[in-house]
């Protein structure tokens, strides 16, 4: 010895004399030198252990507690295809069965080689890095296999709960964390078996820098199942677990390949492997070996589906059967190992997407944003979401990216909705036909002031006002009264506002309302006179959920987007359910349908007529929001419905003069954009569906009550006037004609007597003119003149 080593001993580090008092403590104990109760007192005035971990291995009969560690959430579409993955730590849970032989022979290798052998601690083990320590050699902590699972086992409850000082505890470098562990190693190898430890250790050890267990990180690095693993394989992976970062063959390739050579002597020097396997597998590059997959976390991953994924998400968190608050029910998200099964066609998904953005592209200098929202009729199912815009954070590269979903309300992550203009028109429609009006029924259309005093709103009187200011569209062709049916088609708003006026508004809105529709903060419609013409604010989804009640025969259904959703051991956990109810009566509803389907149509003026589907009977509105701030198109047939918007997203910005793609337009209206948009998603996602039709209203719907035409015939103008006028007909007078009744009395009215007509109908009087008058002579045989009248015989006298 040196003098200067005789004058200054070598220090010990305190890792060191940690290891050297474990060594002996459990030596001893193994020796019978130390009796458990001295031991166990020792553990416990380390420090308590917090609820956390104790909680996991303690007060149980006949096992041990130990939690199944945290793995990741899968969100499926609804033919099973993947959407998106959610996790806090990147792990896929899979049995021993389904990991390969080399991967259990190269961690039992490298990490624990007298694993089959000890009782969980591993005496010999710490007495050789006890010497080797103070021997000045590499650090060794001889901890067992068992012993590293039960630390990760201890960290990963911390996680779970939220508990840090939990966390803390169970990697602080102290002589009672190491007590703690080798006891409740000890204990967990009395109850479960060596398989099932293993099995848990490769399943809650991390294998990368964002990779915990061996199933995904053979999914990571290789692409592969952990069950197609081959030896070299296996021992790059198993090398890792001591340092993650440093042995990652991603960012240390060279490092991490000296240490699957490490791992490789071992497994040869062990036994696991020959001689030829271990040379084929060290002549191997590591960047040979990879085939790097990374799993994204979160609805990024959806791509155009990213925003439905969100509103999924967002229906999981908001549900309170899903978990006590938020927090709680995030962790079970991002934990939980869970199947979310949903309702997302991803056919007609990408139907949507490539429909919108073939209208407004994403990015479009306009500015403008457009959104679809597709639902089935019947059982609520959402098939389609879909909006020009890329799903993120807003970065310098792409300013428009939003995460915000244009098709919902605030409560999944949209905002406050967007004016829907006209479609709004359809709950008007439905309040008139439940009150016994007909389609037939002619109004005003062209009344331009309506009093406060005009107004019925039962249940919010405050909001009546004056309403003097609605117009018709410039250049719309408009009678002074038209029947409802044309109205409709037309879209005439003078009429609505009209046939509101006769009814009580509060009847309007609650139709709205019992159809879904609320406001995009989830705030009641407001009953005010505009809200006739759609001012109140409201979703494409909302929308779309509202029409499909038409399509479903007056059934509203709560817009779906999980059908299932199962934890890790296959049970179901409770979702959002899906509720249907009947709201409207199935005679109105095919009296409205009756009228839609003249909208989307060609018959002339029909505002939806570039949405008609050939072959294929659909029904709709457009919708158009003052001054062109939004415009809309909401249809269906029996099979499917949708919605598309289409304006700013911020505010009610004007469209007229937008040049859109390229094009310029002086309006931007809902039979415009909206409308070509929603024909060609319907289109193609119908393509090869059965046609189906709607059921056919009744005749007093379309018509109205029917009044036989009172027989009038021999009475005078007036009299006839009065007798029809009473009855409820309108009366016009043509032309006279020649009859033997006096002049002036009604010959014969059109329609006839007798035909069962409207009320309001016009009655057509023909009056008589007198007989007719006698017809010229006809010329005799020799040309000359007839005999005088009295030359000719008269008629004989009637008989008596």
């Amino acid at each position: 010895m040196s003098p200067a080593s005789a004058r200054h001993p070598r220090a010990v580090k305190p890792s060191q004399l940690l290891t050297m008092l474990l060594a002996f403590l459990l030596l001893a104990g193994a020796s019978g030198i130390l009796t458990a109760g001295l031991v166990m007192p020792a553990v416990g005035a380390v420090g308590t252990v917090t609820t956390a971990s104790t909680d996991l291995f303690e007060d149980l009969p006949s096992e041990l507690a130990i939690p199944e560690p945290s793995q990741q959430s899968v969100m499926l579409a609804a033919d099973g295809s993947p959407l998106a993955t959610f996790f806090a730590e990147n792990r896929i849970v899979v049995g021993l069965d389904q990991i390969a032989e080399p991967m259990r022979h190269a961690v039992v290798a490298v990490e624990d080689r007298r694993f089959y052998e000890h009782k969980g601690i591993d005496p010999d083990g710490m007495a050789r890095a006890a010497v080797n320590n103070l021997a000045g050699g590499p650090l060794e902590g001889a901890s067992t296999l068992t012993q590293q699972y039960v630390k990760n086992v201890l960290i990963e409850a911390g996680r779970v709960s939220g508990d840090d000082a939990a966390i803390a505890e169970a990697t602080e470098t102290s002589l009672g964390r190491k007590l703690r562990e080798a006891r409740l190693a000890i204990a967990l190898e009395e109850r479960v078996s060596k398989d099932q430890i293993l099995e848990g250790y490769l399943n809650i050890a991390q294998f990368g820098p964002s990779v915990w267990g061996v199933e995904a990180a053979a999914r990571h690095y290789y692409n592969k199942s952990a069950a197609e693993l081959s030896v070299a394989e296996a021992a790059l992976l198993a090398g890792i677990t001591q340092s993650p970062a440093k042995w990652d063959p991603v960012r240390n390739p060279d490092n991490a390949q000296h240490r699957r050579d490490v791992v490789l002597g071992t497994m040869l020097d062990q036994g696991y492997i020959d001689q030829a396997q271990y040379d084929e597998a060290v002549a191997l590059p590591v960047a040979d070996m990879l085939n790097v997959q990374t799993t994204p976390n979160g609805c990024a991953a959806a791509g155009t589906a990213a925003y439905f994924c969100e509103y999924v998400v967002k229906d999981l968190l908001n549900n309170e059967s899903f978990g006590k608050d938020i927090t709680e029910r995030r962790q079970r998200l991002t934990r939980g190992g869970l199947i979310i099964h949903t309702t997302l066609d991803p056919a007609k998904q990408q139907a949507a997407y490539d429909s919108v953005v073939a209208s407004v592209p994403v990015n479009d200098r306009s500015g403008i944003k457009m959104a679809l929202s597709s639902v089935e009729p019947g059982t609520g199912k959402i098939l389609a979401m879909a909006q020009n815009t890329n799903f993120g954070a807003t970065t310098p590269e792409d300013p428009n990216a939003t995460m915000l979903n244009l098709n919902v309300g605030k409560s999944h992550g949209g905002g406050l909705g967007f004016q829907s203009g006209s479609s709004f028109k359809v709950f008007t429609l439905i309040e008139w036909l439940e009150t016994g009006h007909s389609l037939n029924d002619r109004v005003l259309s062209t009344k331009k002031v309506f009093p406060r005093a005009s107004w019925d709103i039962s249940c919010a009187p405050e909001h009546k006002a004056d309403y003097n200011n609605a117009t018709n569209i410039d250049g719309m062709p408009t009678s002074r009264t038209m029947s409802v049916l044309e109205a409709t088609r037309q879209s005439v708003n003078l009429t609505f506002i009209e046939m509101a006026n006769q009814m009580d508004m509060c009847a309007i809105i609650d139709n709205a309302e019992r159809m879904g529709l609320t406001q995009g903060d989830g705030s009641p419609l407001m009953p005010n006179p505009a809200a006739v013409l759609g001012t109140n604010t409201v979703t494409p989804l909302a929308q779309a959920a509202a029409f499909a009640t038409l399509a479903a025969g007056g059934n509203f259904c709560t817009p779906v987007a999980i059908t299932k959703v199962t934890d890790r051991d296959g049970a179901e956990v409770p979702a959002p359910p899906a509720t249907c109810t009947q709201v409207l009566e199935p005679d109105v509803v095919n009296g409205v349908n009756h009228a839609l389907q003249q909208v989307v149509s060609n018959r002339s003026l029909a505002t939806g007529r570039s949405a008609v589907l050939p072959g294929r009977p659909a029904a709709g509105k457009t919708g158009t929001a003052n001054e062109d701030a939004h415009a809309w198109f909401v249809g269906y047939t029996p099979q499917l419905a949708a919605a598309v918007w289409m304006g700013h997203s911020q505010g009610d910005k004007s469209m007229m003069d937008a040049v859109i793609d390229g094009r310029y337009n002086q309006w931007v209206f809902g039979g415009s954009y909206p409308a070509e948009t929603w024909q060609a998603y319907m289109a193609r996602s119908l393509q090869g569906a059965p046609v189906e039709r709607f059921p056919d209203a009744r005749s007093r719907v379309i018509f109205g009550e029917r009044l036989a035409v009172p027989a009038v015939a021999g009475r005078s103008l007036d009299a006839a006037r009065a007798i029809l006028e009473d009855r409820g007909f309108r009366v016009r007078v043509g032309g006279a004609v020649s009859s033997d009744l006096p002049a002036g009395s009604v010959v014969v009215t059109w329609p006839e007597a007798g035909a069962r007509v409207t009320p309001g109908t016009t009655v057509v009087l023909s009056p008589s003119s007198g007989p007719a008058p006698e017809p010229p002579p006809a010329p005799t045989p020799d040309g000359g003149s007839p005999p005088p009248a009295e030359a000719v015989p008269a008629a004989s006298p009637p008989a008596q």
